[in-house]
């Protein structure tokens, strides 16, 4: 198995992606709206990679937060609300937020696990601040560190019951960025002391089963690369200050923020100790430069992703109670 998650062209696999993915055998594989139809569809499409690979619990990823940032939407799915809605809510009420986003959440489990999507690439756990990067504030669960974990927990916990894996990010925080990472490489400037409020989220739920880096350099922790290719940020400060011992990916491998060819960037990220690297665009030449660079997945690696894949309920709950709750509650913001 190949430390890669990769994404594919369209609503089927083609022939040389399924021989190509037969042979490297990627350690997952991530979803965008030009793999989407139907459910009908989808569900075939996930049931396809699931015998390829001859198993049922294979990482099927999505990036399903609500709001801009939603892969599946009507008029086959319905819309679901971003981190905002609920931070407005928390602020007239904290436990109907936190409520709220739980049953959002186990809402949109369910609705993916319909599909055979296993893994959604939520919560953010990014502190916003009021120069945040639009990318971010648009999505995040507010500015003060324990409203943004709680709601992040609850978010966990509500995935977990629709019998689908979160992930939290973007590790260790991408709320001080002024730049769009998509597009640029953001320098943060602040103070380790600082970035200790960037930080507690993270902290607060650092037995997350999987979580993903940014593409963002920290002055106070490694001047000269970014997070996603710092050994110093991923060590000290992921694996050390935070505790966080899941599944570490990279965000999207061909963000603008990193240089070099997409292998070199994989190669890097692995270098540098994340367990497995991103890799969205699915253009063929691209991905079998990044399996031949890549060793086979660390062991360790292995089990985490393993011990990530077994850490969901089975999906269990009816849909249309938890979007009721959730709107009643979201009434009262």
């Amino acid at each position: 198995m190949k430390p890669v998650i990769f994404g594919l062209s369209g609503p089927v696999l083609s022939a040389d992606e399924r021989a190509f993915f037969a042979e490297a055998r990627p350690a997952g594989y991530i979803l965008f709206k030009r793999n989407v139809e139907t459910r009908e569809q989808l569900r075939v499409l996930t049931d396809s990679l699931r015998a390829l690979e001859g198993r049922d619990d294979v990482a099927i990823l999505i990036d399903q937060e609500g709001g801009r940032v939603a892969r599946l939407g009507p008029r086959e799915w319905p819309s679901f609300p971003a981190g905002p809605a609920f931070d407005a809510l928390y602020e007239r009420a904290p436990m109907s937020g936190i409520e709220a986003a739980r049953a959002n959440a186990h809402a949109l489990g369910l609705m993916l696990a319909e599909v055979g999507v296993t893994v959604n690439c939520l919560p953010l756990l990014d502190v916003a601040r009021a120069d945040t990067t639009e990318a971010i504030a648009s999505r995040a669960y507010g500015r003060e560190p324990m409203r943004v974990a709680a709601m992040g927990r609850a978010t966990l916990e509500g995935l977990r019951a629709g019998g689908v894996v979160g992930v939290v990010k973007h590790m260790p925080g991408h709320g001080r960025a002024l730049a769009d990472s998509h597009h640029h490489l953001p320098t943060v400037t602040a103070s380790a002391e600082e970035l200790e409020d960037d930080l507690a989220p993270f902290r607060a739920l650092g037995g997350a089963p999987m979580g993903m880096t940014s593409h963002i350099v920290y002055n106070a922790w490694d001047a000269e690369r970014p997070a996603t290719l710092s050994p110093v940020v991923i060590e000290q400060v992921i694996r050390g200050r935070i505790g966080f011992d899941g599944l570490l990916m990279t965000d999207d491998i061909d963000m603008k923020a990193l240089s070099g060819t997409p292998a070199e960037k994989a190669s890097g990220a692995i270098a540098a100790g994340c367990d497995v690297v991103l890799d969205c665009w699915a253009r063929m030449d691209e991905m079998q430069a990044i399996a031949a660079a890549l060793p086979e997945i660390a062991p360790r690696s292995r089990e985490r992703l393993d011990a990530a894949m077994t850490s969901v309920d089975e999906p269990a709950g009816n849909f249309a109670a938890l979007i009721a709750k959730r709107d009643a509650l979201l009434a009262l913001a």
